[in-house]
């Protein structure tokens, strides 16, 4: 009886956390458009609050409107004009006291991790930690720099080790590159790895081909 409960939850666990996942995204959207709603009963006339109701009691209405609000907020901040309006908002925000600490820093963070240029968790590598003897996977977020750089003598990297089986939290650490070992597996890959605390494990990475001998290039050719 345990082993074919067991086998049973196997096959429904991750459907279910799937759908929990997303039923959460769901509802924060459809909260965000629920604000969005209560705000408009506030701005417009008294005679719209029927048709706000309408609206708000309209099933998925809130994501339709968030993903196209998304959409067209991109459309507008690539072009010249929708980027002077984003340094206008951001040279607004860095001016409010204690919102400008948390509004850089995310901005910062944001920046970095979804920039097409950038190299944060772009690299899987292996790292003794907490200790010698101890190995875990950890993220390449960039290098180290300003103050810090100039304390550290050879070249350091900065590290991101993920928690298991919550990879959100986790430690930031600067360690020698000398220290890291690179790993050939993808990123999507490592994160599963450690999310499933071992148990998927990424396939071995393809061995090199071998080289050619003079002979069998000159036949080839």
């Amino acid at each position: 009886m345990r082993k074919y409960i067991i086998a049973g939850l196997l096959v429904w666990l991750p459907l279910a956390i799937t759908i929990w996942v997303l039923l959460w995204l769901l509802g924060l959207m459809d909260g965000v458009f629920s604000w969005l709603l209560t705000l408009g009963q506030h701005v417009l006339p008294n005679g719209a609050d029927a048709s706000i109701e309408r609206l708000r009691r309209v099933p998925g209405l809130g994501v339709i409107v968030m993903a196209a609000l998304l959409l067209i907020t991109g459309v507008f901040v690539t072009n010249i004009f929708g980027q002077w309006w984003v340094r206008q908002w951001d040279k607004m925000m860095g001016r409010i006291p204690i919102v400008k600490s948390i509004y850089s820093s995310v901005k910062q963070v944001s920046d970095t991790l979804f920039s097409s240029n950038g190299n944060a968790f772009r690299e899987a590598v292996l790292v003794q930690y907490p200790h010698a003897g101890s190995w875990t996977i950890a993220f390449v977020t960039g290098r180290p720099g300003g103050e810090v750089q100039s304390h550290l003598g050879e070249e350091h990297v900065s590290l991101y080790v993920p928690t298991t089986p919550n990879p959100t939290s986790g430690f930031f650490l600067m360690m020698p590159r000398t220290a890291v070992r690179p790993l050939q597996m993808t990123v999507d890959e490592a994160l599963k790895y450690i999310i499933s605390m071992g148990v998927v494990v990424p396939p071995p990475p393809a061995p090199p081909r071998p080289a050619l001998a003079a002979g069998q290039r000159a036949a080839r050719n």
